[in-house]
């Protein structure tokens, strides 16, 4: 709670300054001493000097919160697990003699298939199963947060994605993929349930890890003597990056997939991620009576319309110029605040108080930064499938083509220690404040990087493939058509994957700490919906290339990706800057007491 305000009062014929109940000879005690010693807002007794001096680190993480992490490890795991072999699984025909997909013939160079409809169907396919799950994490957003709250909403969509990964079980046995089509319909079908029950867990899976941690705002000492800050919000920086760790640990299931799938069969390849999933409603169990848990609140959609109509009232213009001047004022938000309005005459639809229009304030500021992530994942559809087509065109040399894939998601396990432990803390130790929005715009940059390499790879491909720029991924030779691949080493491939996976570590993750930290505690599976949904619009723009998407325009696509990357980046940088600065005021927003609204809080199940 802050301090009292300041006050003047006379004593002994001289001015005193009272503050805080202690009296201060004004004549001593400046202003900047007086707002130094203020309690910052939510915290334990840590003033404003001790948050500007002392060296900020991480608490302690409750166990709920790694019962969290294993759910979604497990989640992870079932979804990359099927879906980094979609590619191979939908372009490549079954190979010779195979009956499941697996490579009967030439095994070491050999690429597993079934389906046989080609890189553009599978490209398509592909781009809108991921629309589809970025899309459906506003159906779990809205019940968890308006119906019923964000663990059931988990345990019911978990049961319902493991419908889904039965019947992709069922499409890819041996009975089904002698019919295609047979095959193809069940495989559509498995991706709408999967994607409807995946998106809505991962709406309500990353706001839940964070809400485990209820720590506030301290002072401690270390063995070293050495007090510190305990800050929540460094705290859910290194939630984050261990539960982005979490998925990328368990995407690493896709490593055993893509040997599977060449050696046994798809049926095989996605009954493994199908049991690894049954484990998710058994890690929700064991922790039901122990996790944090937000009740659901009906009207809070409807509250935040109605500040937001109030709010956009008075800007309306008939010059678009004006308009968009009027809602960059400082005072927009003021019509939907009680506090405007003098003598008690509160319009009726106001059933809110001051701070709940400045979280609603503070979560479109949210979005608004969210809405340039679209470019950021258009660097990253690339690791998907097309980088995968890129590899089956060089020399694999035994290694299954899309295996080289999970070298994302092992980089990353392998940085993100290093960034939580090292880099990071090595940066606060020497003061270097390594903001939300400087990590996003470095992940921009990073990715841009990412895609150049990708380009300046493909053109050597041309130039060594026997087949040149003709589909080199289908080169082949002889009647037997055996594969006849550029004689560049697959791995030189790894590249892009690593450093987009660093650019995850700056983006990505930082994207999920700001969808928490700046939502309200009643609307955050709803914004991290929003956040999510970033990934959709991505797709459907990758979608609307299609006609590019192919083999001989990778060097293009790739390049034009990657300076895009650069552009929109620098751009967002200079668009959302001055948000850096605001950073620590935003994040005290809803810390403290609230008149009317603890039913709001976080409870704990008994």
């Amino acid at each position: 709670m802050a301090a009292p305000p300041a006050y003047a009062s006379e004593k002994s014929g001289s001015k005193e300054l009272v503050y805080g109940g202690a009296e201060l000879d004004d004549e001593k005690v400046s202003h900047s001493d007086i707002v130094s010693s203020e309690f910052v807002q939510g915290s334990e007794n840590v003033t404003q000097h001790d948050l500007d001096t002392l060296r900020h680190v991480p608490d302690k993480l409750p166990y709920t919160a790694w019962l969290v992490v294993l759910v979604e490890f497990a989640e992870r795991w079932s979804y990359y697990g099927t879906t980094n072999i979609f590619n191979n699984y939908i372009r490549q025909p079954l190979p010779a003699g195979s009956r499941t997909g697996a490579v009967i013939i030439d095994a070491a160079n050999g690429v597993a298939g079934a389906l046989g409809k080609g890189q553009q169907t599978s490209f398509a396919i592909r781009t809108f199963n991921t629309f589809f799950v970025y899309c459906t994490p506003w159906v779990g957003g809205i019940l968890a947060d308006t119906v019923w709250g964000r663990y059931k909403t988990i345990m019911i969509f978990s049961l319902v994605c493991l419908t889904g990964h039965i019947i992709l079980v069922a499409s890819s046995t041996p009975a089904s993929l002698e019919n295609v089509n047979t095959a193809m319909g069940l495989l559509v079908l498995s991706i709408a349930i999967m994607g409807l029950g995946a998106g809505s867990i991962k709406a309500n899976v990353s706001p839940m890890i964070a809400e485990q941690y209820t720590g506030k705002l301290r002072k401690a000492t270390l063995k070293s003597g050495e007090e510190v800050i305990i800050s929540p919000a460094v705290t859910v920086q290194s939630i984050y990056l261990w539960f982005y760790a979490a998925i990328n640990l368990g995407s690493c299931g896709a490593i055993s997939a893509s040997f599977l799938a060449r050696d046994n069969g798809y049926w095989a390849a996605y009954l493994v991620p199908t049991a690894i999933f049954a484990l998710v409603p058994v890690f929700l169990i064991i922790g039901k009576n122990k996790y944090v848990k937000t009740p659901p609140r009906g009207s809070i959609l409807l509250e935040t319309a109605r500040v937001m109509r109030m709010a956009l009232g008075p800007v309306w213009s008939l010059n678009p110029l004006q308009t968009w001047r009027n809602s960059r004022s400082d005072n927009f938000w003021d019509p939907a605040k009680p506090s405007t309005y003098e003598g008690g005459k509160v319009p009726a639809q106001i059933t809110w108080d001051d701070e709940f229009v400045d979280e609603v304030a503070r979560t479109c500021k949210a979005c608004y930064v969210f809405l340039f992530f679209p470019f950021f994942w258009l660097c990253y559809s690339q690791i998907d499938g097309n980088l995968g087509t890129v590899a089956a065109s060089m020399k694999l040399d035994g290694t299954p083509n899309d295996l080289i894939q999970n070298l994302n998601p092992i980089s990353i396990v392998i940085m993100i220690p290093i960034f939580d432990h090292f880099i990071y803390p090595f940066l606060r130790k020497r003061g270097i404040n390594f903001t939300p929005i400087k990590r996003i715009y470095a992940g921009f940059l990073v990715a841009g990087l990412a895609m150049l390499y990708a380009a300046v790879l493909q053109h050597f491909i041309y130039k060594t493939s026997p087949c040149h720029d003709n589909l080199p991924s289908e080169c082949t030779i002889g009647p037997d058509k055996l594969p006849n691949p550029s004689p560049l080493n697959v791995w030189i491939v790894s590249g892009p994957y690593i450093l987009v996976g660093m650019a995850e570590i700056f983006a990505s993750i930082t994207s999920l700490e700001y969808a928490f930290t700046k939502a309200p505690v009643r609307m955050k599976s709803v914004v991290m919906a929003f956040s999510q949904f970033q990934v959709a619009l991505s797709s459907a723009l990758n979608f609307a290339l299609t006609a590019v998407n192919v083999e001989d325009k990778f060097t293009w696509l790739f390049g034009s990706f990657g300076v895009t990357a650069w552009i929109v980046g620098t751009i967002f940088f200079l668009t959302f800057r001055q948000l850096d600065r605001e950073e620590a005021k935003l994040n005290t927003i809803g810390k403290g007491p609230r008149a009317g609204f603890a039913d709001e809080k976080p409870s704990e199940a008994k």
